[in-house]
Order: structure tokens, then C-alpha cells, then sequence
């Protein structure tokens, strides 16, 4: 057995008391996030994982077969720390800090041999420098999926389809369209029509902020698809800039109906289905209750 490996397993107590001294005395620790308990057994159980895989004599490659224990743990720490909002040097700082614990431990056990202090050093100083950066990558990889789901969530609480109606909906849409916001979209309105057998569909771009080529292409597409559903489409929204550059890139939308206004297109929704909207005076109306 290496002596590295003699070191962590004969002084794992020690070790295992400054690291969590460290992280308990680090101003940025998330005692919100993480309990005292919690935070002592994922320490306890990463420092045992990693005292059984130096003492096959591996202490270089951090990838191979008997670091695999090791590298499941700071991945499944990584990436629950980056779901509950860790910033990636609070977590960087959890295995930096073990590499403090265990050269504090080394410079007591062998300040009277200089040369083997400087070899052990060097050799902690690399693997756990290598561990860090399988925490860091873990943890980049667990933001990204955080970010992903939540633009999706972005993406679905942004495109409501509203019930305005029988038989009419209506879809206001609030930002860029893009490719894969325009699928959502598409999905959306596409279900919500099967799901209420509804004839006709508002589309209301008054929350986009500009138009282009694209973005109309992607307009046209989904009242391309709504019209496949057997429901006629009507885009409301169209502001003055707006038809200055439809106009401009030269888009026909000549064969879709469009609306300056939400009010507008619902006016028009209701005469497609034969609906008339009139004020009532409410003492007329009281009068006939009666």
C-alpha cells in the first residue's frame, strides 16, 4: 500500500474532522441548502470511496475502474448541488477544501521529512486537482439540464391557449419566435383544437418585439397547421412597424387574416361564427330579469 493511501485510511478522522471544519468556517456555505448532517455523511462517505480506490496504487488517473465509486459520488454531488442553486465555486470549493485538509494533516506527519512531504504533496495536489475538475464539468453538465428545463417550462407558461369562446381560441405569444418556440406552439394550439373541436384561432404577436423574415415564416407555418386542423387562423397584433416590414421584406400575407388589435380579431372571430356582441342597459336588463 502506497503512502498516500496509508495516510488517508490510518488519519481519516483526522482528515475528516478539518475538511468539515473548513466548510463549516467557509462564509459562503448553504446551511439553507445543505444540512450539517447531510454535509457530514456525503464527506464522509466521498473520503472513504476515495481511501479504497488510491489503495490499489492508482493515484494518476482518476477515470480508471477503482476511482469509478469516487467519481459516482461527486457527480451525484455536483449535480443535486446545481439543481438546488449552488454557484459553481461553493462546489468547486467542496473537494478544495479536502486537498487543505489532507496537505494540513501531511505537513504534521511529515514535517521532519521534507522530501517525502514534497512528493505526497505533489501527488494530492494532482489528484484532487483532477477530482475538481470532474466536479466542475459534472456540475456545468447539471446547469445546462437546469437551464434546458426551465426554458422549456418558460417556453410552455408563455404560450398559453385561451379558451375565449365556444368554438374560438385565442394564443398570445410574448417574445422572440424561434424555431423551437414555434414547435411548442404549434403543439399547443394543434392539441387544444382537438381537445375542444374549436374552428377558429387567434394568434396575437402585440408581445413580439420585431419581425422578420423568419419569424413570419414561422407564423405562416403555424396557421399552415391550423388550417390542416379544419380551423381558420387570424393574427392580431399587427403594429404599424411591423406592417412597414412585412412589407419591406416583401411577405405575402395576403391569403391570412390579420388584425391591428386582439379587440379586432375578436370582433371578426365572432361574426365567422355568427356570434353577436351588443351593450345591454343594465336598468333594461333589470327590469326584464324581473
Amino acid at each position: 500500500m502506497n503512502t498516500t493511501a496509508q495516510l488517508l485510511l490510518n488519519k481519516k478522522k483526522s482528515i475528516l474532522d478539518i475538511w468539515l471544519q473548513n466548510q463549516l468556517e467557509d462564509a459562503a456555505l448553504r446551511d439553507d441548502l445543505i444540512s450539517n448532517d447531510e454535509l457530514h455523511r456525503q464527506s464522509d462517505e466521498l473520503l472513504s470511496g476515495l481511501a479504497r480506490a488510491v489503495a490499489n496504487g492508482n493515484i494518476d488517473n482518476v477515470y480508471a475502474p477503482e476511482f469509478e465509486q469516487v467519481t459516482d459520488i461527486l457527480t451525484d454531488i455536483s449535480i443535486t448541488r446545481a439543481r438546488q442553486g449552488f454557484s459553481p465555486r461553493e462546489t468547486g470549493m467542496y473537494v478544495l477544501s479536502l486537498k487543505q485538509a489532507i496537505c494540513s494533516v501531511l505537513e504534521q506527519e511529515y514535517q521532519n521529512e521534507p522530501e517525502t512531504l514534497y512528493k505526497e504533496l505533489i501527488i494530492i495536489n494532482n489528484l484532487l486537482d483532477n477530482l475538481s475538475m470532474v466536479t466542475f464539468d459534472t456540475f456545468i453538465k447539471g446547469r445546462e439540464e437546469v437551464i434546458l428545463r426551465q426554458n422549456d417550462e418558460i417556453n410552455e407558461i408563455s404560450t398559453p391557449v385561451i379558451r375565449v369562446w365556444e368554438g374560438i381560441l385565442a394564443l398570445p405569444i410574448i417574445g422572440t419566435l424561434d424555431s423551437a418556440r414555434t414547435q411548442v406552439v404549434m403543439e399547443n394550439l394543434l392539441q387544444e383544437i382537438v381537445n375542444t373541436g374549436s374552428s377558429i384561432a387567434i394568434l396575437d404577436i402585440s408581445g413580439v418585439p420585431a419581425v422578420d423574415s423568419l419569424v413570419a415564416q414561422h407564423l405562416i407555418k403555424t396557421v399552415s397547421a391550423t388550417r390542416l386542423m379544419g380551423a381558420e387562423c387570424i393574427i392580431s397584433g399587427i403594429r404599424a412597424e411591423i406592417a412597414q416590414t412585412i412589407v419591406h421584406l416583401g411577405i405575402d400575407l395576403s391569403n391570412i387574416k390579420t388584425k391591428a388589435t386582439l379587440a379586432s380579431a375578436l370582433q371578426l372571430a365572432f361574426s365567422m361564427r355568427n356570434v353577436e356582441v351588443r351593450k345591454v342597459n343594465k336598468t333594461a336588463a333589470f327590469n326584464f330579469t324581473k
